[in-house]
């Protein structure tokens, strides 16, 4: 896991920051404030409280003491509605979700807007070859997005499908916010034994690697460009428009809509996967879109599945930055302004139980190779709290079971115990992850 995620931050660094020089990053971060003052000036706010910093030596360094941590006396509650009634049946839970969908949608990722165009999918490039030892069909393929409302804007979506030789379709298939890794090949430490797309291909499913800086770019300079420009027609965003996260959870369902027209895959079993920004881009799809099987979410953070409100490593003011703001509606930099982390009306647990009751796995590497600035425990605190809120359901322990493979690596899963499933009311079993 460590030469794994070492690897794979490399590729991060190189594929963002290395093509371009320092001229082009001023030139980015300049248009990052200026499109950040913008939001503030539409919601009226004139100052902000800066986020700590990820250097633990610097004098304003993130907290990463545990006791100093839990500064909220409860947090949001899945099952309890707005107007403080207590959600009893199944129908409930679904009406309950929708407003917990309203919430997120207007103060955290911001909404879908109406006018979304369609996408055409075209196979640019198909050719035998291995990855490892492993043969496969590889495909290049580009989604064209109608631009017909707005043609100053093209947009494109970039995916690299690997499909398994000789085999029985449809087979089941990862989908993971990445790159090209073959781009990158020698570059940096290798992972250790093969890799995970040779891993797959054995077990015979297959691969996909969507890659969102093609339809969406990783900044605030970009939001009146891609997905995101082209549907506001190059206007900059209102503060509940739709952030980053969304619409690269968008692209991951757009390519969702062309496995099921392609017999190869079977769409009833495709995984969402992403590491860092990337493991906030796969947790915010799997809880919108409820076509993934399941979720491989890693180290996601802030943003993703730590409850925000644990102070412990990255904090809601760094989000809300011009460094950050964009994967976000505007209106969540409120909470870095007048209001705070405790004036949130939804928290990550709930984002977690919007995801049910398909499975979720939620893991992230030691502290000792990625720090403390991701949290390990909010995250854990997230999937915990999801299952503790369910107690008016469930009378009877869980198990917390740790699973440990190679050191340093720790991933920590709950699971319910098997008969805990008789005490919840048909329809609400999922719940608990």
């Amino acid at each position: 896991m460590k030469t794994t995620t070492l690897f794979i931050g490399l590729l991060a660094v190189v594929n963002c920051y290395g093509q371009f020089n320092q001229a082009y990053w001023d030139s980015i971060n300049k248009l990052n404030r200026e499109d950040h003052q913008h939001m503030m000036k539409q919601l009226g706010i004139t100052e902000m409280r800066p986020g700590p910093s990820g250097d633990p030596e610097a004098p304003n360094a993130a907290n990463t003491d545990e006791s100093k941590a839990k500064q909220y006396d409860s947090l949001p509650n899945p099952l309890v509605f707005n107007d403080g009634t207590f959600v009893k049946t199944p129908d409930d839970w679904e009406n309950r979700r929708a407003e917990l969908f309203e919430l997120f949608d207007r103060e955290v990722y911001g909404r879908l807007p109406e006018n979304l165009p369609e996408v055409t999918w075209e196979v640019v490039s198909e050719k035998d070859t291995v990855e490892g030892e492993a043969s496969m069909k590889l495909r290049e393929l580009v989604g064209r997005v109608d631009n017909s409302a707005y043609p100053d804007i093209e947009v494109n979506i970039q995916v690299v499908l690997g499909i398994p030789l000789n085999i029985e379709t449809p087979i089941p298939a990862v989908m993971e916010f990445g790159w090209d890794w073959r781009k990158f090949k020698g570059f940096g430490p290798q992972p250790d034994g093969p890799s995970w797309r040779e891993q797959l291909l054995k077990k015979g499913w297959g691969f996909a690697i969507i890659i969102p800086n093609s339809f969406q770019a990783d900044n605030g300079a970009g939001l009146t460009q891609g997905i995101i420009g082209l549907t506001n027609k190059g206007q900059r965003r209102k503060p509940d428009n739709w952030g980053t996260l969304r619409a690269w959870a968008w692209g991951a369902g757009k390519l969702m809509d062309y496995f099921k027209t392609n017999l190869e895959i079977d769409e009833t079993k495709v995984a969402i996967e992403g590491l860092s920004r990337y493991g906030k881009a796969a947790i915010v799809t799997m809880a919108y879109d409820s076509r993934f099987a399941v979720g491989f979410i890693g180290s996601s953070g802030a943003g993703g599945t730590k409850i925000l409100r644990h102070i412990f490593g990255e904090q809601v003011e760094n989000l809300a930055s011009s460094a950050e703001y964009h994967w976000f509606a505007g209106n969540f930099i409120k909470y870095a302004s007048a209001l705070t982390v405790n004036d949130l009306p939804v928290d990550a647990h709930e984002l977690v139980a919007l995801c049910a009751p398909r499975p979720v796995f939620i893991s992230s590497g030691s502290a000792a190779v990625e720090g403390q600035w991701v949290d390990a425990k909010g995250m854990f605190l997230a999937v915990l709290m999801q299952v503790r809120c369910m107690n008016y359901w469930v009378k009877k322990d869980f198990r917390l079971q740790n699973s440990r493979h190679r050191k340093p690596t720790c991933q920590t899963v709950i699971s319910p115990l098997d008969n805990m499933r008789a005490d919840i009311p048909p329809g609400l079993t999922g719940l608990i992850l």
